[in-house]
């Protein structure tokens, strides 16, 4: 037998067709994390949410994705991962049509609580589905870089299609996008997408959906609340009892037959490896997607519309260095591209630590566009592995598990690195506030750099310049040390995944690429 008859099966254009229908949804999953956040002071205005309400609004759209991501992916390769993807898409809309229109708070949470169940469907069926349309590596890791891109322009678009709705519609407008993109994904998916099944699996075990579920939402919810906060005994209890929860789970797993986690994943070098890489890389990038954002509307004095406009260049970057990807790869080896593209999210790292309060905004705007450009390559070849690594009939649970690790390395990311940088913060601006600002309103301008923009309108003009220059100082401070941390932790990376995977092909079939336990 040829080696050109051992060679994968090529896609044809109703496959390429297919990975359009599926870069629909990616895209709306994205936006719809992002659209909101213009949106809370007309619908505030509107719904009268309390303070508690307009939290759940806010995050139980993310809580919720984290939380069943696990359950959806296992669900979808057993029940077929086009009908998961197809009853999502249906529930996906009519929540959003629901939330378009909702009349009260409470109506509000529960819609958005639909969308993030519905949302979960949707990212495992959309990857596991690219893994069973495009057999080819070559072709597999286009695709891929592809379904990359639609995630990365979906996070970029979101807040400026929101404020061009927002300019001309009701503050519901900006959910009703999802309703004409997923009818035009149950008109072309049954036609574009094959299904594809794990035909061997049996049922879903319900204690091992609650375990995951509720292990998950008290983690997730622990950290977002020791990053909005700092430590506190409630973000304390929720984390470590998730992650208790998740011990049990785990334990769990390994007395079922028919596990809701396969974690013989986890004995492939390659997957594992890869996961790690691509949680650790999500957790150093966090910090500075959760800086950037404030440094130039509150240290350069930026709109959020300015703002916006210009994380276009790193949104650039990033959708170009993600679809450079597959053409790097056929000449230089994947596990290289990965650390390539880690050294230059390192060097964007570092020229973030270049920028002043009076500065301008050519280092950050340039730092951020670099390691965009370098996590962009990075982010693909750790998919592509993961997808590849895994058996066929697992890809969903193995999609699953990548996207769970990287909310979990987001939320880690944004509540550790976070809680560092305003330390930093808080520790420079308690020394630079000046004397004479009432102690109830020093509090405040010590706990965020918004508050000290807030209280600084309340005060005398130069007192305010005083506690401006201060805050934005001690922020720029924090700003620098969380950039040094992220580069430090991404160098590591770099040399990490040359180590573990420079070994490890991502178009061996999974059975060659398997480790002892």
């Amino acid at each position: 037998m040829t080696a050109h008859e051992h060679a994968p099966p090529k896609a044809g254009r109703r496959e390429w067709l297919g990975l359009a229908a599926l870069a629909l949804p990616t895209l709306l999953i994205a936006l719809d994390m992002n659209v909101l956040g213009l949106a809370v002071p007309a619908l505030s205005a509107d719904l009268k949410p309390t303070g508690t309400q307009l939290l759940w609004i806010n995050d139980i759209y993310g809580f919720l994705i984290a939380g069943f991501l696990i359950t959806m992916g296992t669900l979808g390769d057993k029940i077929g991962r086009r009908r998961l993807l197809l009853i999502g898409g249906a529930a996906f809309g009519v929540a959003s049509a629901v939330a378009a229109f909702s009349t009260s708070a409470e109506m509000l949470i529960a819609a958005r609580a639909a969308l993030g169940i519905a949302g979960a469907t949707l990212m495992p069926s959309t990857m596991s589905l690219i893994r069973n349309l495009f057999h080819d590596p070559a072709q597999r890791t286009v695709a891929i870089s592809v379904w990359m891109t639609s995630f990365t322009a979906g996070s970029a678009l979101g807040p400026l299609l929101g404020a061009v709705l927002l300019e001309n519609f009701w503050w519901g407008s900006v959910f009703l996008l999802g309703v004409p993109v997923m009818l035009l994904l149950l008109v072309v998916g049954p036609v574009l997408l094959p299904e594809s099944r794990n035909d061997g699996a049996s049922g879903v075990d319900p204690l091992s959906v609650a375990l995951s579920l509720i292990g998950m939402l008290a983690t997730v919810y622990g950290l977002k609340k020791f990053a909005e906060a700092g430590f506190g005994w409630l973000a304390a209890a929720a984390f470590a009892g998730g992650l208790l929860v998740l011990y049990t789970f785990v334990r769990r797993q390994r007395t079922l037959r028919e596990p809701l986690l396969d974690l013989g994943l986890f004995t492939n070098r390659g997957f594992t490896a890869s996961i790690t890489v691509q949680t650790l890389a999500v957790f150093g990038v966090a910090g500075g997607f959760f800086f950037v954002a404030q440094y130039l509307q509150l240290v350069l004095g930026l709109s959020p519309l300015e703002a916006g406009l210009w994380t276009v260049p790193s949104t650039v970057a990033g959708v170009a260095g993600t679809m450079l990807a597959p053409a790097i790869v056929r000449r230089v080896r994947a596990p290289y591209v990965l650390g390539g593209g880690m050294v230059l999210a390192v060097a964007g790292f570092v020229l973030l630590t270049f920028t002043e309060p009076g500065s301008g905004i050519g280092a950050v705007v340039t730092g951020f566009a670099l390691l965009s450009f370098g996590f962009g390559p990075a982010m693909t070849v750790t998919t592509d592995f993961i997808m590849a690594s895994a058996p066929p009939e697992r890809t969903g649970a193995a999609s699953a598990l990548s996207e769970t690790g990287s909310e979990l390395g987001m939320a880690l990311g944004i509540a550790i690195l976070g809680s560092i940088g305003t330390a930093v913060y808080r520790i420079g601006v308690t020394e630079g506030t000046p004397a004479g600002i009432p102690p109830e309103l020093a509090t405040v301008a010590h706990d965020t750099l918004g508050g000290a923009v807030t209280i600084a309108a309340e005060l005398p003009a130069g007192t305010a310049e005083q506690l401006l220059t201060a805050a934005r100082s001690a922020f720029t401070d924090g700003f620098h040390v969380n950039s040094w941390i992220s580069a430090a932790i991404t160098a590591g990376l770099a040399v990490l995944a040359v180590v573990l995977l420079r070994h490890v092909r991502p178009d061996a079939p999974a059975e060659d690429t398997r480790v002892s336990p």
